[in-house]
């Protein structure tokens, strides 16, 4: 799209980071509320598009809770008058690209494998490439990458010592299609 265009390459680079309509403290709702990602982001395991949370999501909490603070008040007016929250998309994919998140997301990569450490951004940035080469390595390794999926929306967890040896069963287990086929043209430009 235009915007990305003019942005400095795919998804508009590392370290930008839009404004948003509203601000939404991720470190508070992630680490002293214990959130995870699909709580908001229901989609991420079950469509191409991870969505953007609607107002209904954020509502169902801040009809009661901080329902005094700034920030909110502005929720409230889009709940009020029956509009979505145009949230800026930080991670944007150019039309060229096909990507499923829910086939990655149910292959055992993690949030933070793409987009990072959201969990300690007060303002979401782009913290990850997202280029061919990054996209790629993944594809073409992914024994490195992948976890058991009861830790995919952990963002704290690291690889154990061992991933060397668990990385391929893990890859058996999800039957993610190995060798050549991953990195075919046609996976990711359709």
């Amino acid at each position: 799209d235009a915007e990305n265009a003019q942005s400095g390459g795919i998804g508009g680079g590392v370290g930008r980071s839009p404004v948003q309509p509203v601000k939404f403290p991720h470190p508070v709702h992630v680490n002293a509320l214990k959130m995870n990602c699909a709580f908001c982001h229901n989609a991420a395991n079950q469509s191409p598009d991870p969505g953007l949370p609607a107002v209904g999501t954020c509502m169902g909490c801040h009809l009661i809770v901080a329902a005094g603070r700034p920030e909110i008040a502005k929720l409230t007016e889009y709940w009020n008058n029956k509009q979505p929250v145009p949230w800026v998309r930080v991670h944007v994919m150019p039309d060229y690209v096909y990507f499923n998140h829910s086939a990655h997301v149910t292959a055992g990569v993690s949030c933070v494998s793409c987009h990072g450490r959201i969990d300690q951004m007060d303002e979401v940035a782009h913290a990850k490439p997202l280029s061919m080469s990054f996209c790629l390595d993944c594809h073409r390794n992914p024994e490195k990458y992948v976890r058991p999926k009861d830790q995919i929306l952990n963002m704290s967890w690291s690889p154990p010592a061992n991933q060397a040896e668990i990385g391929p069963e893990l890859v058996r287990q999800y039957h993610i299609r190995g060798g050549e086929r991953l990195t075919e043209c046609g996976i990711c430009h359709r």
